[in-house]
């Protein structure tokens, strides 16, 4: 599971270039992406710098793209906002919490 709060966009590149990297280096795994805080444009389909790379894998079920209700809210962004095939959950940091507990790994993205 990939943790994203930044806004950076080089960190949003990264984190596509993470993702893709594994899913095809382990193909039986399973990834989220869950963003949250000020990573929220990376999901929009006005903002995002990584669309086409998110969309690309919108057909592998073994990678999924989550992002924080109480983000969406607290920014007034509808969920008809966002790019295809991402999903929303409750909370970000709940949501990390429970993938942990359920076994996921952990990986939290940043770029300097």
């Amino acid at each position: 599971m990939f943790d994203v709060t930044s806004k950076d966009e080089a960190t949003h590149q990264a984190t596509l270039r993470h993702v893709n990297m594994m899913a095809t280096n382990y193909p039986d795994s399973e990834f989220e992406v869950v963003v949250y805080a000020g990573a929220y444009p990376m999901v929009l389909q006005e903002h995002s710098t990584v669309s086409q790379e998110i969309l690309q894998l919108e057909g592998n079920e073994k990678v999924s793209f989550v992002v924080c209700e109480a983000t969406l809210k607290r920014h007034q962004i509808k969920p008809s906002q966002l790019l295809a095939g991402v999903k929303t959950v409750p909370d970000g940091i709940l949501e990390i919490v429970t993938k942990q507990g359920e076994g996921w790994g952990y990986i939290k993205e940043s770029h300097h």
